[in-house]
């Protein structure tokens, strides 16, 4: 019997698929774009995609951090991050300074301008998240977290 046989014997072939809209992925993405409509809106008044707003907020929590770092911590492939910083910088929203000790690393900070774009858009996002909590209940909202975070918890091992 060939090695590649032996390997096809080994899978369980009645191992029943889910049906995709009960699949986890779509249910995680069907939330995502519910919640995604009460922002995405209010962003375009201002130009800014629902990645340059994670960014400009992570800055506004966290500033001076490097791209890759910044890449990381907003869930963005680095190319990503890479077209976003330069449309954010050719926008003045944020600046670019050089790492001291390493000429060839740089760090992201949020400009004056992009604090002021910030203090536009903040009051409206959290009327958009106290909508949310209102519409499905502030203990659910608490639970949905810390079910998420679980869930991140468990699929790192």
């Amino acid at each position: 019997m060939s090695q590649l046989s032996s390997k096809k014997k080994s899978l369980p072939a009645d191992l029943p698929v889910r049906e995709f809209g009960k699949s986890l992925p779509m249910s995680l993405l069907r939330a995502r774009e519910a919640v995604m409509k009460k922002f995405i809106s209010h962003l375009k008044k201002h130009d800014l995609s629902p990645q340059q707003w994670r960014v400009i907020r992570f800055l506004q929590q966290e500033d001076g951090l490097e791209m890759s770092e910044l890449a990381e911590r907003c869930f963005l492939m680095m190319p990503s991050m890479s077209r976003i910083s330069k449309n954010l910088e050719a926008r003045g929203l944020i600046t670019r300074k050089t790492v001291a000790s390493d000429q060839r690393r740089s760090e992201l900070f949020l400009s004056d301008s992009g604090r002021i774009l910030y203090s536009k858009i903040a009051p409206k996002s959290a009327e958009r998240y106290e909508h949310i909590t209102q519409q499905f209940g502030e203990e659910k909202i608490e639970l949905l977290y810390q079910l998420l975070d679980e869930l991140v918890v468990a699929l790192k091992e």
